[in-house]
């Protein structure tokens, strides 16, 4: 068998200088550190690991600077992929400021030039598009350096579809701009071109895919299409892995991807005349030559692994298949044969809202049970969620017998109760272990669908592998629990707080924290009361406290009505005996009339004391809801009586209207006496005068 390996494969440039510059610090000692996954390699980043090069987060930037600052040496090495703009800036002040803080930005080259486009082609009236993987690091922080809007779609159908939507601007209303993430693939990368060019006539093309990524790319599809089988080595975590290995797939079916040598046990490679081995650019060189010479002793086997290769699929079978696409409606595996396997939404998930692009990537394993198989079409349609709840059985089986509380999703609501989906496995569960009461009727059974909830396994019927399940069960455990751990610490005199829960003609119940305590009538007011609800309605929340407890019986009685809101006490606060205050009347005897003083608090104004005059009964002057001034002439602490009068204040005030009146006599007799000499000088004036006429 001839082997060939790809002279493009392996460490490209950006990431051999991000691997060679954490390695050449380690020598200046301190800390070494990179921000996130240096390489997509498994291997050498556990060896960085074992020589002291530790990872950190995003989350981890600003402890990293703070001890920076306190004098620890650190370096901080930035990997290939670049970072979020703001992280990097982070660093940057801290590199500037900080001599002991060492920042190696070993971003590659291509990758700036993308963010540097997409900085100066984004802001008002501009639109950048990205075509990449949203969610890989380099994508990330190429969509961080962006100052305006800015689009990523993965695929050219992705592109279209947004596009043809309501989100996407008139041609002509922005003025767009389109590049690559440097490891994209070439042909999809013209797909995306091609549709754009159909709506938006002007959008300015950057050609971004690095070229050491094409010439890979473009060598690998190469070797494939000459070749029986091809061996991709990489992490399926890897853009530009994942990517070759799309590609080798389409030229050639028996194409096969694994991370290093010892995971070559796992694949089944046919018996062929040549093989090509090719790799991601997080390879180390070291990994591709282990990986060849493996395969160049294990050639004898190959007949005995074609074998195992070629084997025939049946319905009921379980297998195991790698995802080569993901849809919105399907994804498909590569199940090692030459039948392809297909599975359908509906047969990956319960939730018929759930994305699967989400859930599955290119690259993932999947185990499913074979439901039908059609040799002409080459398909094989499998569905996933019976080898779930097939392996998920047991577990029921073991919570049912440990009595362990598990929990799951309400998918249904049927006949009778509920459907809950746990780990896949459908359990019903009797509307009267819902939790819900049978009052409630069935709009509140539906109301749990979709909602998550704790259950006990109540029941198990091994032979049909049925199950039934109880929330009631777990509420009643919740309750138990926290009844316990109240009545573990509550004593006389605390004070809760909580809702009032029910009415009683004898008092109201309140909620103390999952223990009921009542508040007897008598204790929510100072004043006579006929029925609780005079005071609170159900679902108030008030403040009680304990007044006494029966631990045996589990009985609370709780106080409402406190010395503040003593309406006695609240009196003798405001009023004392002499002072004057307006009171309502509120009910009249033979022998006088009750007045409020302040709400809960009467008192008595004597029939001697309404009128300053005597009168036959207190309905001669007053009727009941007059409100009037009466003065407090006695207050009976012991017995809480108060003595009001009317008359008081209005003896009071006639006293002082005929001081007034005297007072104003005497004010005119001053003036009188006053003016009788002016008055006889006057007199005398006048005499004097006519004698003086009556001598002339």
């Amino acid at each position: 068998m001839e082997i060939r390996v790809a002279s493009h494969a392996g460490f490209c440039f950006g990431v051999r200088r991000a691997t060679e510059a954490a390695e050449a610090a380690l020598s200046g000692g301190g800390r070494i550190y990179t921000l996130g996954r240096l390489i997509h390699n498994d291997g050498y980043i556990q060896s960085l690991k074992e020589r002291g090069v530790e990872e950190i987060s995003s989350d981890d930037i600003d402890s990293v600077c703070e001890r920076a600052r306190g004098g620890e040496k650190i370096t901080v090495v930035i990997r290939a992929h670049g970072e979020i703009k703001e992280d990097l800036e982070k660093l940057q002040r801290c590199s500037a400021e900080n001599r002991c803080f060492t920042l190696l930005d070993c971003t590659c080259p291509y990758v700036n030039k993308v963010r540097r486009i997409a900085s100066e082609n984004s802001g008002e009236g501009r639109l950048f598009i990205l075509i990449g993987s949203a969610e890989h690091p380099e994508v990330r922080g190429i969509m961080s350096c962006c100052r305006g809007e800015g689009k990523v779609f993965g695929s050219a159908l992705e592109l279209e579809r947004w596009m043809h939507s309501e989100n996407a601007p008139a041609p002509g209303s922005v003025r767009i701009s389109i590049a690559a993430q440097t490891t994209q693939k070439l042909s999809e990368w013209k797909k995306c071109l091609k549709i754009l060019k159909k709506l938006y006539t002007n959008a300015e093309v950057f050609d971004t895919i690095c070229n050491v990524t094409e010439e890979r790319q473009t060598e690998a599809e190469a070797l494939a299409d000459e070749s029986d089988a091809v061996i991709v080595i990489g992490s399926r975590g890897s853009s530009n892995t994942v990517k070759l290995y799309e590609i080798c797939k389409s030229k050639c079916n028996s194409t096969f991807l694994c991370e290093d040598a010892d995971s070559l046990r796992d694949l089944v490679i046919p018996e062929c005349n040549t093989l090509s081995i090719t790799a991601g650019a997080s390879t180390p060189f070291s990994v591709i030559q282990e990986v060849k010479e493996r395969m160049s002793t294990e050639t004898e086997n190959f007949a005995e692994l074609l074998e195992q290769t070629m084997k025939t699929i049946n319905p009921g079978d379980i297998v195991v298949g790698v995802v080569t696409s993901v849809s919105q409606n399907e994804i498909t595996l590569d199940l090692g044969a030459k039948t392809t396997g297909v599975i359908p939404h509906d047969k990956l998930c319960d939730d018929p809202q759930a994305k699967l692009d989400q859930l599955f990537k290119v690259g993932d394993e999947v185990k499913a049970k074979v439901v039908r198989v059609s040799d002409i079409e080459g398909i094989a349609v499998l569905d996933k969620l019976r080898v779930d709840a097939d392996a998920n059985w047991n577990d029921i089986v073991a919570k049912y017998e440990s009595g362990e509380t598990v929990e799951g999703k309400i998918i249904e609501c049927v006949k009778g109760g509920l459907i809950i989906s746990i780990n896949s496995v459908r359990v019903f569960i009797p509307a009267s272990l819902s939790g819900v009461a049978k009052s409630a009727g069935a709009d509140a059974l539906q109301a749990l669908v979709g909602t998550v909830q704790k259950v006990k396994i109540i029941e198990i019927k091994e032979e049909r592998k049925r199950a039934f399940a109880s929330i009631r069960a777990v509420l009643a455990e919740e309750r138990k629990a926290k009844e316990e751990a109240f009545w573990a610490q509550v004593e006389v005199g605390q004070i809760y707080e909580g809702p009032v829960k029910s009415l009683t003609n004898y008092g109201a119940f309140v909620d103390l924290g999952g223990v009921d305590g009542m508040v007897h009538t008598s204790e929510l007011s100072w004043r006579r009361i006929r029925h609780p609800s005079e005071v609170v309605s159900v679902g108030d929340v008030i403040k009680v406290y304990v007044k006494a407890l029966d631990r045996e019986k589990g009985r609370i009685s709780l106080g409402y009505k406190t010395e503040d809101t003593d309406p006695w006490h609240i009196f003798c606060e405001k009023y004392s005996v002499g002072d004057t205050a307006s009171v309502k009347i509120v009910s009249l005897m033979p022998f006088g009339a009750f007045a409020e003083v302040v709400p809960g608090a009467d008192g008595l104004i004597h029939i001697s004391q309404i009128a300053d005059h005597k009168i036959a009964a207190p309905a001669d002057v007053l009727k009941v809801g007059d409100v009037v001034d009466a003065k407090i002439t006695a207050i009976d602490n012991e017995n809480r009586k108060i003595s009001l009068s009317i008359r008081a204040l209005l003896e009071e005030a006639k006293a002082a209207e005929e001081e007034g009146d005297s007072e104003e006599a005497a004010d005119e007799e001053l003036v009188y006496s006053t003016d009788a000499p002016a008055a006889a000088e006057a007199e005398t004036e006048a005499e004097t005068e006519a004698e003086a006429e009556t001598e002339e």
